[in-house]
């Protein structure tokens, strides 16, 4: 009979705790969707109760959710891709040619809270006519998602085998072409890691758009807020909603976690 270690034991009991604590809220979340207000204040109403669809019918009746989530998708796939393809060539050549100093800039990037830069982004895109278009959601989550992608793929590059490029630009690759047909290739599934990472991260993003856009760009976290009132916060509706928000997040982390699964199995060797 095989012992099982008492440290095994702890750490089962501290990842089942772990995992109670980040789904719980999302069961709650989801349950809360099919109730009413008056459950979903009720402390003696759990998981069993008479679902109702009726929130779903009341938050999708006017159109407002499905043009705010056309529009976080809008802004989160365009800031990604244009991010991307900045950041990545920038991290092959920063971790190839040891640019420690712009290794650092953009870490100090990342530590400039984006908060502070709004009253100076306002005052410029509004002098050029930009604020409440798509242009300056795009231009403003990537400020976030650029330094996010090259911080990250920096540590890719640097872990790839140079051998391989340097075999490649012997048979007459430039240095670009290597990367091109090389080193992308191989860092795909870190490229994958940090797309999907900034996508997140711009889809949820609030401050930017509740101060920049307008009514028809308005993107799924403003729209949230406005189910909280002063007088009273329609709990249902906003379940309802924060449900319908989550659902293209997780379908994305599922499908990347297959494309980073089956690009971990790829290499240099496969052919």
């Amino acid at each position: 009979m095989v012992r099982r270690s008492p440290w095994g034991a702890l750490r089962a009991i501290a990842i089942t705790l772990v995992c109670l604590v980040i789904v719980a809220p999302v069961v709650w979340m989801i349950a809360a969707a099919f109730k009413t207000n008056v459950q979903v204040t009720d402390p003696t109403v759990g998981l069993v109760f008479s679902p109702t669809l009726d929130n779903f019918r009341n938050v999708l009746a006017d159109g407002e959710i499905l043009r705010s989530l056309g529009n976080s998708a809008i802004v989160g796939v365009v800031s990604t891709v244009l991010a991307a393809v900045i950041a990545v060539p920038a991290a092959w050549a920063v971790g190839r040619f040891a640019m420690q100093r712009i290794g650092s800039l953009v870490l100090v990037a990342r530590i400039v809270p984006a908060i502070s830069l709004l009253v100076p982004w306002y005052y410029l895109f509004a002098q050029v006519g930009l604020v409440g278009s798509y242009t300056v959601l795009v231009l403003c989550h990537m400020f976030v998602a650029v330094p996010l992608i090259l911080w990250i793929m920096i540590g890719f590059f640097e872990g790839l085998p140079v051998e391989l490029e340097e075999a490649a630009r012997t048979d007459g690759l430039s240095p670009f072409g290597a990367f091109l047909r090389i080193a992308l290739p191989l860092a795909a599934p870190g490229t994958a890691t940090a797309a999907l990472l900034a996508f997140i991260a711009s889809w949820n993003n609030f401050m930017f758009a509740l101060i920049l856009s307008d009514e028809d760009t308005q993107t799924m976290p403003v729209t949230l807020f406005t189910f909280i009132s002063y007088a009273s916060t329609d709990w249902g509706g906003l379940m309802a909603a924060a449900t319908l928000m989550t659902v293209p997040v997780l379908l994305a982390a599922v499908f990347g976690q297959k494309y980073l699964v089956a690009g971990l199995t790829a290499g240099a060797t496969k052919g």
